[in-house]
């Protein structure tokens, strides 16, 4: 027994000695490269890189998006602006943004529920966006990557 002692205390210091992995993070800012609604009306797909651009920073504990066309608003038939705030809890891959601001107003103060999938530099976020008292109902896939 007393030879075990210290050979169990040498692999326990040796344990903590190793070189830990950094946990792998959405923290950042990233880019919107595209996104899939999908509602009973149909699926559209929306190309981020054509002709709008759209970012999302993600610190510790809040996050925030904006995104606008890139005609200046000249293009009514195109032009767009979007931008909102909140928190966010990640557990695993359950990430839930509870949105305090947006420039549609009727999504504030709803939570929203998402997957999130990190590959690399390449952040997928999938879940159900569905505002109570509108017709938003809808699954929201969304790609982004990130910004250096």
């Amino acid at each position: 027994m007393k030879k075990l002692f210290p050979f169990a205390a040498g692999l326990i210091w040796m344990a903590s000695c190793a070189p830990s992995q950094p946990a792998v993070s959405i923290e950042g800012t990233w880019k919107l490269i595209s996104g899939t609604v999908t509602d009973k009306n149909g699926t559209v797909h929306t190309d981020y890189t054509d002709g709008k651009s759209f970012v999302k920073i993600i610190n510790g504990s809040h996050f925030a998006f904006t995104g606008h066309d890139l005609a200046n608003g000249e293009d009514s038939a195109n032009a767009f602006f979007s931008a909102g705030a909140g928190t966010y809890t990640l557990k695993d891959s359950a990430y839930t943004e509870n949105l305090e601001y947006c420039t549609d107003r009727q999504w504030e103060g709803n939570s929203f529920h998402f997957t999130v999938k990190l590959n690399g530099d390449t952040l997928v976020q999938q879940g159900v966006e569905k505002v109570a008292g509108t017709n938003i109902d809808r699954i929201n896939i969304e790609k982004y990557v990130r910004l250096k």
